[in-house]
């Protein structure tokens, strides 16, 4: 079985190339993040065409995540349970969730497609608000061990300082911070495992490069999409890489893929 995660930065914007990629990768589940666009728009039908069954959560030009699957999707929950909305900090508030997790069961395995808040700045009540809605993700997700689980996707956070391409610079700011990072080993804690793509050939594997002057040439990015797998589903990994391929050419999005492949 072949898994996939990619945040495609619009999934409008990046269609063509979407049904390009799953034509010649041919994933078998794909969790796809920053969709931006309502479940009425999201290309199902075009998906569909390559033989993909679809389940998106999105409510407009912000946001919204999705998972395709070639080998059943069951159990389809937009949100996690106990999500928060930005500006429900407590929990108990009136905020709605964003339309960041779906979860779905495919091929015998639980599936999380993820798009983890962005924080802004340390000060900003958005940094509080990623903290909580991990906090959330943890007590969640650790309701459902016990089974084949994945939960990938857009984390917004480095796991240590190899995985930013100069961590004097980014000191201070977010996607590096003690808290964010304690989130990470706090979701590792609960027997999760980060499966660490492994370089096919050349650099360490980033997933994420800004647009601006150049910086997926000069590979000045950062490790902020990742795999979380259940014990019993990292045991089957047999390959895991960052497809750079998908990064390049005309209109890529500032992400690329991870592509992991899973023995039975």
């Amino acid at each position: 079985m072949r898994l996939a995660t990619w945040n495609v930065n619009s999934v409008k914007a990046r269609l063509p190339r979407l049904l390009e990629w799953l034509a010649e990768v041919k994933p078998d589940i794909v969790c796809l993040q920053e969709t931006k666009c309502s479940v009425a728009a999201f290309p199902a039908a075009e998906v569909g065409a390559l033989g993909y069954a679809a389940a998106a959560h999105g409510d407009g030009r912000w946001n919204g995540v999705a998972i395709l699957s070639r080998v059943g999707l069951d159990e389809v929950t937009p949100s996690f349970p106990g999500e928060p909305g930005f500006g429900d900090l407590d929990g108990v508030g009136a905020a709605r969730p964003e339309a960041r997790a779906i979860g779905a069961t495919c091929g015998g395995i639980r599936v999380w497609s993820l798009y983890a808040p962005n924080g802004r700045t340390v000060d900003s009540p958005h940094y509080a608000y990623k903290l909580a809605w991990f906090a959330a993700l943890r007590d969640a997700l650790a309701a459902e061990l016990g089974s084949p689980l994945v939960a990938c996707g857009d984390y917004n956070v480095a796991p240590t300082d190899a995985d930013v391409w100069d961590p004097a610079l980014f000191a201070g700011s977010t996607h590096v911070t003690p808290a964010e990072r304690q989130a990470l080993t706090e979701l590792r804690a609960l027997g999760l495992h980060d499966v660490v793509p492994t370089p096919m050939k050349g650099p360490h594997p980033f997933t994420y490069w800004d647009y601006r002057a150049g910086m997926f040439h000069q590979n000045k990015g950062m490790r902020i999409d990742l795999v979380y797998a259940s014990a019993d589903v990292a045991g089957r990994v047999r390959a895991a890489y960052v497809d750079r391929e998908a990064r390049k050419g005309k209109g890529p999005s500032d992400h690329a893929p991870i592509v992991v492949d899973l023995g039975p």
